[in-house]
């Protein structure tokens, strides 16, 4: 992956966004000093070098029915492919993040639940995948902190 090489604007332009994707050019324009028309081709540039890859909304899980998040370390058995543990956890719903790390563990899995019950249905399944050798989890009690992505700061 290459890096988009962003100027000032580009980044506020970001920022703007990120707080709010459904800012019309013409008001994230006028905050940044552009016609709507030059935003759209800056949006346009910068969806194109892959640093904006799409636009969403935030959802609150609590609101939605999921009332239990946990992590859980995944260790696998010998030479298990990323693939092969992305595969098989992109079946669950429940998993809303997954990455390969460092350390002992193989990979960490993000899952969101409507009660214990669910999220212990939930582990059984994942540690029930021919490649996992054993499972470690943790619930959250309570976010602390939940920022998206803003451009590097040491520009």
């Amino acid at each position: 992956m290459c890096r988009v090489r962003l100027d000032a604007i580009d980044e506020k332009i970001i920022t703007l966004l990120v707080e709010d994707a459904r800012r019309s050019f013409a008001d994230v324009g006028g905050r940044v000093g552009l016609t709507a028309s030059a935003v759209k081709r800056r949006v346009d540039r910068l969806q194109a070098g892959g640093a904006i890859s799409g636009f969403t909304v935030r959802l609150e899980p609590g609101a939605l029915g999921w009332t239990v998040e946990g992590y859980v370390e995944l260790y696998c058995r010998s030479s298990t492919s990323p693939k092969v543990i992305r595969n098989a956890v992109a079946r669950f719903p429940e998993i809303v993040d997954a990455s390969t790390i460092s350390g002992e563990a193989d990979a960490l899995l993000r899952i969101v639940a409507a009660d214990m019950h669910h999220f212990e249905h939930v582990l059984e399944q994942i540690g029930a995948q021919p490649f996992v050798a054993r499972t470690k989890s943790v619930l959250v009690l309570s976010a602390l902190l939940r920022r998206p992505v803003l451009p590097h700061p040491d520009r």
